[in-house]
């Protein structure tokens, strides 16, 4: 882990949260490779889902909404934590995640465990009062819920249908860290699928195999992934089945995405507070995948060292879909009869491709630069561009080097990613 976020600083992914003021307690800030690798897995998520379905329907909901969508939920009641307190430090951790040692000053007493509520608290209006209390979405799912009949009556859908959504979600955790892992406000991407109550096993076996079909895409090694089923009293209230897929992050074995049988729990809810007719009331499958846990999980597994001619070699193995610079253009030197076609070729390669130009520093350390930060090709513009109009394209994963025409570099790199 360590290494991971020395890589994310150092090359720009990821940032502090408020860095100049000292940060902020598990706050982070993407940056220019982190928010364009972000986005890719996003979109990447989104046409695999969403896109390419004829049975899912895309919303993108507010993130505060009435407060009288979370008291019919429950989450106003029932979305909680146990809380402990150190007698000896007073800090504070999940009951459920303590062992008997504080981690803090190493105390062995602690408080009764009183339940924490995980939602944040906000106030609409220019004065606080109960009457202006407003909640920041604990989860994406109750948008789906409320926007059900909104749904049904634009598209006209046939079950099982879903509704999928992505954003930020914010949860007052007790104990967040482990860098992105954990953290208060985050982002999700899921779904609620909508089926036959007498079907909801099958379309669980279902989305099951496809939440692993994504892992692969996203190019995780399942050996490094657990499917843990969640017994009776540990799910949330909702839930009469679950299962987390969990990975073996450096810290240990924990969360990365869940999968749960919501019944018709949440629409019947909905449909009893808000004295709307829903009609007849399907069962929901609901998946989720947590954005910033997939970017760490794919920074984890793309991640490699090895030795070449002496020296350690890092490199970032994304799939090449994901790298968030697809082509570094290299000029050998910077004097201007390179220079000049190089950012030709920039050009004409940035309306195709996402780019990179660097003319610092020796090409060897252009190319380490660039193995850092994943980039599939890169293509160096020398001396010898003059004569035969053709550039060196060296791949990340082998290293190795070919000439390619200019006219024909596009096309080499659309065939090849």
């Amino acid at each position: 882990m360590e290494k991971i976020v020395s890589l994310c600083k150092r090359r720009g992914f990821i940032f502090q949260g408020s860095e100049i003021y000292g940060g902020f307690a598990n706050s982070w800030d993407y940056g220019p490779l982190g928010v364009q690798l972000k986005r890719n897995i996003e979109a990447e998520w989104w046409k695999m889902f969403v896109e390419r379905r004829n049975d899912m329907y895309g919303i993108d909901p507010a993130i505060i909404m009435n407060p009288k969508v979370w008291e019919a939920s429950g989450h106003v009641a029932e979305f909680s934590d146990p809380l402990v307190e150190c007698k000896k430090c007073h800090s504070r951790y999940r009951g459920d995640q303590i062992e008997e040692v504080c981690p803090n000053c190493g105390g062995k007493e602690f408080s009764e465990a009183k339940q924490f509520n995980l939602l944040f608290k906000t106030f609409i209006g220019p004065t606080e009062g109960t009457s202006t209390t407003a909640y920041l979405r604990g989860e994406l799912a109750q948008a789906m819920f409320v926007n059900y009949l909104n749904v049904m009556q634009t598209m006209r859908p046939d079950l099982p249908f879903g509704i999928a959504a992505q954003g930020k979600v914010f949860r007052n955790e007790i104990t967040p860290g482990n860098f992105i892992f954990r953290t208060r406000e985050f982002s999700l991407m899921e779904f609620e699928y909508f089926v036959r109550a007498e079907e909801w096993e099958k379309w669980f076996a279902y989305w099951r195999a496809e939440m692993q079909t994504w892992l692969k895409h996203l190019g995780v090694n399942l050996d490094h992934i657990h499917e843990v089923e969640i017994p009776d009293g540990e799910r949330a209230h909702y839930s009469k089945r679950t299962i987390d897929f969990e990975y073996d992050y450096p810290f240990g074995q924990k969360e990365l995405y869940g999968l749960a049988y919501r019944t018709d729990y949440d629409l019947k809810r909905h449909q009893e507070k808000s004295g709307q007719n829903f009609g007849e009331i399907p069962h929901v499958i609901e998946p989720t995948f947590g954005i910033d846990r997939s970017l760490l999980v794919a920074m984890l597994e793309a991640y490699h060292e090895e030795e070449v001619e002496g020296e350690i070699r890092v490199v970032l193995r994304f799939p090449k879909w994901m790298a968030p610079v697809q082509v570094a253009v290299l000029p050998l030197s910077k004097k201007e009869e390179l220079m000049k076609p190089a950012k030709e070729i920039l050009a004409s390669l940035a309306t195709h491709f996402r780019v990179e130009y660097d003319e610092t520093q020796s090409i060897g350390k252009r190319y380490r630069r660039q193995d850092e930060i994943g980039t599939p090709f890169c293509v160096t513009i020398d001396f010898e561009t003059l004569n035969d109009n053709a550039v060196t394209v060296r791949d990340r994963d082998t290293m190795k080097q070919q000439r390619i025409a200019i006219a024909e570099l596009a096309e080499y790199v659309k065939n090849n990613l």
